[in-house]
């Protein structure tokens, strides 16, 4: 067996162990118990991360699995309204945050609202860092400057790619390729970082088309891009192979190496095992920052201290849970200590370094004790080394990317259920 034979086999059966494992988190109930709903730590910020969806679009992409609508401004004010007594409800227990995260959907596809949520997040916590997703099709030198002045510090485009043909294939109607380099133009510099979404091993996507994405990212001189692997949920995959062909995992390799050495190995920093920046720049997954985040807005999720709540998706029962004064929480569970120990390791060890002083703190205990077996399979094949960390090798980057996309492609297949039930 070859080198890479290994390495696609290794990935392979990671990959499968994380699937069981995220399948659990589908495992919920729907009763939940006052004693799950979650309380503030004495006012403290720093122990918990703010996640705000927006779920509306003025087009809705076909592999996109977030909870989404078509924009309706009506709908849209009333859910910013319905955001800010959400957020109360927290501030209500007791917490505090300084980090957040704006998601979607679109979250710049009402300025106005949008703008005023962050001054409603100003005037309640002591804002430290703003990271916002948008498309191309929103950014224009007003949108720029007015997301600058309310204190974004972190601007996220959904480029996919720059190839005009295989955005159209994607279902992608938010602008060409010539339209996206130009935005992310007009960004660059603005910003303390500029990040570039793109997606690979999509079915139509041959490698050269990834390399010319890669290239042109390069030459741009962007602060950051980050390459999410196709992770359909079931019935977008079914209908992704209906029109095109079967989604071939095994290509995913091949694209992967090609950011290994176009990029990791061209000077630009893994921030995470499939972000990766010029110099030390925000990263948009506050999965690997925070141990903890709480996520409101209809269909986001959040984690604490070993509990996973699931908001509503639809946004009729979030408008009725919040008029009822109640969090829009419908699902939640509680991991098994061997279930939070290994979400907490696929989280540390995808940003690239786990730290055993935090672990500690954390779980009152010796991570390479506590974790002892899948610590010695993941340094048995070199694909982690420790000295005063647990650090990612290059080896093993692959395999950390496999991992997390299939916890997410789990939790893709929990927003299908969700969504399609209106829960």
């Amino acid at each position: 067996m070859t080198d890479n034979q290994l390495s696609t086999a290794t990935a392979r059966f990671a990959g499968w162990v994380t699937r069981s494992e995220g399948k659990k988190f589908l495992q919920l109930r729907s009763d939940v118990p006052e004693p799950a709903i979650p309380l503030g730590k004495g006012g403290r910020d720093d122990w918990a991360s703010l996640y705000i969806h927006i779920p509306f679009c003025r087009t809705l992409c076909p592999f996109c699995c977030f909870n989404r609508y078509l924009f309706d401004e009506t709908q849209a004010r009333r859910y910013f309204a319905n955001l800010k007594k959400e957020v109360g409800f927290y501030v209500d227990r007791g917490f505090r945050f300084s980090d957040f995260y704006f998601g979607g959907g679109t979250p710049t596809v009402l300025m106005d609202e949008l703008l005023d949520f962050i001054d409603f997040l100003k005037k309640n916590f002591k804002v430290r860092q703003i990271s916002m997703e948008t498309t191309q099709r929103e950014i224009n030198p007003e949108v720029i400057a007015a997301l600058k002045k309310a204190g974004v510090n972190r601007l996220s485009i959904g480029v996919q790619s720059f190839d005009n043909d295989l955005l159209k294939a994607m279902g992608r109607l938010v602008g060409t390729g010539e339209d996206a380099i130009e935005k992310l133009k007009m960004a660059q510099g603005q910003f303390d970082t500029v990040n570039a979404d793109f997606i690979f091993n999509f079915p139509t996507q041959t490698i050269d088309q990834f390399k010319k994405d890669v290239a042109t990212f390069k030459e741009r001189g962007i602060d950051q891009a980050t390459f999410y692997p196709l992770m359909p949920s079931p019935h977008k995959k079914s209908r992704l192979e209906r029109r095109f062909h079967k989604v071939d995992t095994s290509r995913e390799k091949e694209f992967y190496d090609v950011i290994l050495k176009e990029l990791y190995q061209g000077g630009y920093k893994a921030s995470t095992a499939w972000c990766f920046s010029r110099g030390n720049r925000l990263i948009d997954e506050y999965i690997i920052d925070y141990d903890d985040y709480i996520g409101v807005g209809a269909g986001s999720v959040g984690f604490l201290n070993g509990d996973f709540f699931v908001n509503t998706f639809s946004l009729g029962k979030y408008d009725e849970m919040i008029a009822g004064g109640k969090l829009p929480i419908v699902s939640w569970r509680r991991l098994s200590e061997r279930e939070h120990l290994r979400y907490y390791m696929l989280t540390k060890l995808f940003g690239m370094s786990l730290d055993p002083e935090k672990f500690r703190q954390r779980f009152n205990g010796d991570v390479n004790r506590k974790l002892f077996w899948e610590l010695s399979f993941f340094k048995m094949l070199g694909l982690v080394k420790q000295n005063k960390n647990i650090t990612v090798t290059p080896k093993g980057m692959y395999t950390l990317c496999v991992m997390q996309k299939e916890f997410f492609a789990a939790l893709n297949t929990l927003r299908e259920s969700y969504i399609d039930g209106q829960i």
